[in-house]
């Protein structure tokens, strides 16, 4: 058996990854505005480097640039208004709170202009506690409890989004018991396949979320779902029926999947206020935006995805000879995710030999040869970052404490936790020459990170922190072991 030199190119390494060119460039999709290399080559972002960042609030940190989200708040905003203005007026943007959400993050939405979407009784607790006004505040969620219904009217909430049947029942008992009505949009599944992950594909049939829009065969009047939600909300004395909503999936690229649905709700929209003579104002076309993980992926910008969107919105409406309804949209990971790294502490270092094909010029007339993987394991996991267990998600990263001029390795990076799955990043180049006590950050951590986060093996949950103008405050306090001791009831 030959053994392959530790060559840049590895064949180890899946199609879609390069070698750098150079092992210290930041590539600029993958970052916030302003996460730079300082002159000693620290990786800084708004003016504070990521070693003052480990002295004062240690690691794992989530680190966010505050700038870089308002900044991506604003465009969604003013790019959506802009290319509906002559449409509708303008478009309301619904920041999805489930991909990440504190009381700063919700005032940071509603100073520029934002709405907030929730999905439970826990995420309505935030925003009363931020201060947002309930008008402003939508509710979410396929299987919501009396009292977070209850909550919402209490709140006085925009629009509660119904998922099933069932619930619009129950939402119109509740809100007509209280002698009130309840601002109900109907949550619809479009049938249109978006290309992204199964778990995250959410306008299919076979899925818990939604009413269908396909005709029920076994009903002889051949009624859908979605129109039987329709008829029952129109003449419910407990339900103020705003509209209708759709969402498609989440990372997604191509605009085409986020045209038909539009295009598919509109018409239906149309027929139902034809047939039961009733106007619904509204009508919510979802997020699912992409981001940039990795150097292949290729986000839109948001006045590229709003003016396509309108142009299908302003033909189909013509078309259909209605006024078009006002439109809003969810945007949450293409706001939150790029703004944020997690910074963690390089420990053990491990390089395994595995067999792969012969690439050319390895051979030495045998067919068996092996390739070094090294693993590199941080300070963090699958606690902090669900998605690569859970989506087999793909992610980068960069030595963050110095810069290198070591050659590159073919490196996976590795969690703590007593998991064969714990992996943070499973293909990457770094340098050579890493080594205990670096610091490696991993970007577009934003969304679906910090929220989906957990204490598997006892470990505190990490710390988020937002920099802006030179200086770095906590917004969520890291976990301490008395934390997670003191819900521990004892014998």
């Amino acid at each position: 058996m030959s053994v392959a030199s530790n060559t840049a190119a590895s064949p180890l390494a899946p199609e879609w990854l390069q070698v750098p060119a150079d092992l210290n460039a930041l590539h600029e999709p993958l970052w916030a505005g302003s996460v730079v290399r300082n002159d000693a080559g620290v990786l800084t972002v708004g003016g504070v480097d990521v070693q003052e960042l480990r002295a004062q609030f240690g690691t794992p940190l989530f680190v966010m640039d505050e700038s870089d989200f308002r900044a991506r708040a604003r465009a969604f905003k003013d790019s959506f208004d802009a290319a509906f203005a002559d449409i509708c007026g303008g478009v309301d943007v619904y920041y999805a709170g489930k991909s990440f959400l504190c009381t700063a993050v919700v005032k940071w939405v509603e100073e520029e202009g934002l709405r907030l979407d929730t999905a439970s009784g826990g995420e309505l607790a935030v925003a009363a506690r931020a201060g947002i006004p309930g008008e402003r505040v939508a509710l979410h969620g396929n299987n919501k409890s009396d009292a977070e219904i209850n909550r919402a009217l209490d709140m006085k909430l925009g629009r509660i989004v119904v998922d099933s049947l069932a619930e619009l029942e129950r939402v119109g008992a509740i809100a007509e018991g209280r002698g009130e009505r309840a601002k109900v949009m109907l949550r619809l599944t479009p049938g249109v396949h978006a290309h992204t992950h199964e778990f995250i594909a959410t306008a299919h049939e076979d899925q818990k979320f939604g009413l269908s829009m396909a005709a029920d065969t076994t009903d002889v009047a051949g009624v859908s779902a979605a129109e039987e939600a329709v008829a029952a909300a129109s003449v419910h004395s407990g339900i103020e029926l705003l509209g209708l909503h759709c969402h498609i999936g989440s990372q997604i690229f191509e605009p085409d999947g986020f045209a038909l649905a539009a295009e598919k709700l509109l018409r239906f929209l149309a027929a139902m206020q034809d047939k039961y003579s009733i106007t619904m104002p509204e009508l919510d076309l979802g997020g699912g935006y992409g981001i940039a993980y990795t150097p292949v992926d290729t986000p839109r910008p948001a006045a590229e995805i709003a003016t396509a969107m309108a142009a299908v919105v302003r033909s189909t409406c013509a078309e259909l000879g209605i006024a078009a309804p006002r439109i809003s949209i969810e945007p949450g990971r293409a706001i939150v995710g790029s703004t944020t790294f997690t910074l963690y502490e390089v420990g053990t270092l491990k390089t395994v030999r595995v067999d792969a094909p012969a690439a050319s010029g390895d051979r030495d007339g045998g067919n068996n040869v092996t390739y070094p993987r090294r693993y590199v394991s941080v300070d963090g996991g699958m606690s902090d970052n669900a998605r690569p267990v859970l989506y087999d998600a793909d992610y980068s990263a960069i030595l963050a404490s110095r810069t290198s001029a070591a050659a590159p390795q073919l490196s996976r990076v590795v969690g703590k936790h007593c998991e064969s799955g714990d992996i943070v990043v499973r293909d990457v180049y770094l340098p050579e020459d890493v080594a205990a006590g670096d610091l490696l950050a991993v970007p577009g951590t934003g969304a679906y990170c910090w929220a989906l986060s957990s204490n598997y093996n006892y470990l505190a949950r990490p710390g988020v922190v937002a920099v802006r103008d030179g200086s770095a405050r906590l917004i969520v306090r890291g976990e301490t072991e008395e934390d997670l001791l003191n819900r521990d009831m004892g014998a």
